[in-house]
């Protein structure tokens, strides 16, 4: 009998006891990256107001989004097909070359497993060159030094698409610089290029560098008929301007014309539902306190949020938008 109570004290301290160790255990926290641009540029600070307002929830969620200073658009497309990150700001038109096939992705073929989870900012086509260039109109680059961005960057593909709508021949008809977007300033202030294109939101870093120094810039407008049919036949495209107002030192006084892609957020189709879920629950419930943390995000919507997503929503963003009937 004194075994037999024994025995089963011994049990009950085992059972307590493991019922302890579940309780006091911290959960396995999911450790994910978003793959952003250059630090001068908006995806990086847009990947880090994602993390501040999620990681205010880490505790709840046992989540953690860190960020990650990448290449830009075709990179992140690339790294989370293949794993490398779990989340990517990406183009609006790079996001439709990717899940199509085009451009970047001909040889690849269509990225199938990449999913929209929202869009954030728009960002316009910015061409600023020095006032000492020449260049007043867009078809003055033509015979200039121009840096037209980095293989696999936003602003070379956005570049070359709006040159070939008009005619351009970038190869023949320029002096072509394939520089990342954060030496273009530098350049263009050293006088080593006569101008440079770069697709960002406002205010940007970069450019209030490249307006603000000894030597007087301007920005090109992007405009004419080949810009306007340009538009008009690819859904990510869309008319914008260049708010002056936040580059008090370029030559412009008024805001000027040209067209934009918008910024989305990406991720690959095997991420968990419940992270994404997460994720965009967290930016939409917040949407408010998101918007403080950049003058660019001041237009955004939850309506406008799911614009210009050309691959399937993720089903864990479709949860969320179904929840509070903007699906």
């Amino acid at each position: 009998m004194k075994k037999v109570l024994l025995f089963g004290l011994a049990a009950a301290v085992v059972l307590v006891f493991s019922f302890v160790h579940v309780e006091t255990c911290p959960a396995k926290v999911t450790f994910v990256t978003i793959g952003t641009g250059g630090v001068t540029g908006i995806y990086y600070p847009t990947g880090g107001a994602i993390g501040k307002i999620v990681n205010k929830k880490r505790k709840i969620y046992n989540l953690r989004v860190t960020v990650e200073s990448t290449g830009g658009s075709v990179f992140n497309v690339n790294a989370v097909m293949a794993g490398d990150l779990e989340f990517g700001l990406i183009q609006s038109d790079r996001q439709y070359q990717a899940w199509n096939g085009l451009k970047d992705w001909k040889d690849k073929g269509p990225q199938k497993k990449l999913r929209a989870i929202c869009s954030f900012h728009p960002e316009s086509i910015v061409l600023v060159a020095g006032d000492d260039t020449g260049i007043e109109t867009f078809m003055d680059i033509k015979g200039k030094h121009v840096n037209i961005g980095n293989p696999g960057s936003g602003q070379r593909g956005n570049s070359t698409d709006a040159m070939k709508a008009c005619g351009i021949d970038w190869n023949k008809d320029l002096r072509a610089e394939g520089l990342k977007a954060d030496e273009s300033a530098k350049f263009l202030q050293d006088g080593r290029i006569d101008a440079f294109f770069y697709t960002v939101g406002h205010p940007n870093g970069s450019i209030k560098e490249a307006t603000s120094g000894r030597r007087k810039v301007h920005f090109v407008p992007v405009t004419g008929a080949c810009i306007d049919k340009l538009v008009a036949k690819w859904p990510f495209y869309a008319k914008a301007y260049i708010p002056i107002e936040f580059y008090p030192m370029a030559g412009n006084k008024e805001n000027v014309d040209t067209f934009a892609v918008k910024t989305t957020f990406c991720t690959n189709a095997d991420m968990p539902d419940d992270v994404v879920y997460a994720i965009t629950k967290e930016v939409f419930d917040n949407l408010e306190d998101f918007k403080k943390l950049h003058p660019a995000y001041g237009v955004l919507t939850k309506q406008n949020m799911l614009e210009a997503l050309s691959a399937p929503i993720h089903p864990g963003a479709m949860r969320y938008y179904k929840e509070v009937g903007l699906k």
